[in-house]
């Protein structure tokens, strides 16, 4: 693996978000909306509402903490759809760049555009809202990184399925994260959800970070087992979804599918 190669396929995209003021736009405009919005709700709630001591807070990071797995996910998908709109992978094919390069040049770029979004938005939150996502100390690292991990794996999933199924599987991209939400407890405790649900909330790593979140800002206790839960949980869904992306590849390689899965 070469991290020449790499840095020019992360250059290729760099330039071409940096160099367009729509797009970073865009990429700030979206997630800063969401968490007015959610800030403006959660002091509804609070007024409203006795479920939590501290409605904004809780509410409103849990809001961060899903947009930027909703970003990161995002962001890979749209990265990996730019070469296919430009019709651009018979060109990446020809050359001696090879997929693992690929990946991990996506990788790094939909953190930037990620953090692009993210960052502003967790300003905005302490001058509008009065709180501060550093209340969850250094663990929010760890909820970041595991919400990373979990993004780029749908991202890799979804980018597996464009290979094997083309473009009509473009409108997957769009609705992973909203179908996966509901199970993800995002804004309510697990206990919420019918006992069904709950057995498939708990396969997913997101249930653990987001309770996490909760027990830290709501008991301030810090429960080690949520956090290697789901560290455990994304690293078999990383490594089921890196195979399936590469045996997706070599599928369509077999059939001579890559040179047309732009048209």
């Amino acid at each position: 693996m070469s991290l020449i190669r790499i840095y020019g396929l992360f250059l290729r995209h760099f330039y071409l978000i940096t160099r367009s003021f729509p797009r970073v736009l865009d990429l700030i405009y979206w997630p800063s909306i969401q968490i007015t919005l959610w800030g403006f709700i959660s002091n509804f709630f609070a007024i409203h509402s006795t479920y939590y001591n501290n409605a904004v807070g809780v509410i409103l990071s849990c809001a961060i903490l899903y947009d930027f797995l909703f970003r990161t996910s995002i962001g890979f998908n749209m990265l990996f759809l730019e070469e296919i709109w430009s019709r651009n992978f018979t060109n990446l094919f020809i050359s001696p760049i090879k997929i693992g390069e690929i990946i991990v040049s996506l990788v790094i770029t939909a953190l930037i555009r990620a953090l692009i979004g993210l960052v502003p938005a967790i300003l905005l939150t302490s001058p509008l809202f009065g709180i501060s996502m550093l209340d969850l100390g250094i663990h929010l690292f760890f909820l970041f990184l595991s919400l990373y991990t979990f993004g780029i794996t749908l991202g890799i999933l979804v980018s597996a399925g464009l290979l094997r199924f083309g473009p009509s599987f473009e409108n997957i991209a769009w609705s992973t994260m909203f179908l996966l939400a509901p199970f993800g407890c995002i804004y309510y405790p697990v206990e919420i959800l019918p006992q069904f649900f709950q057995n498939i909330a708990y396969s997913l790593p997101l249930v653990y970070i987001f309770e996490e979140a909760r027990s830290i800002l709501i008991d301030g206790v810090v429960n080690y087992k949520n956090i290697m839960n789901a560290f455990y949980l994304n690293a078999i869904y990383l490594l089921i979804a890196i195979s399936l992306f590469y045996y997706s590849f070599a599928q369509a390689r077999k059939r001579g599918t890559l040179i047309n899965i732009g048209e």
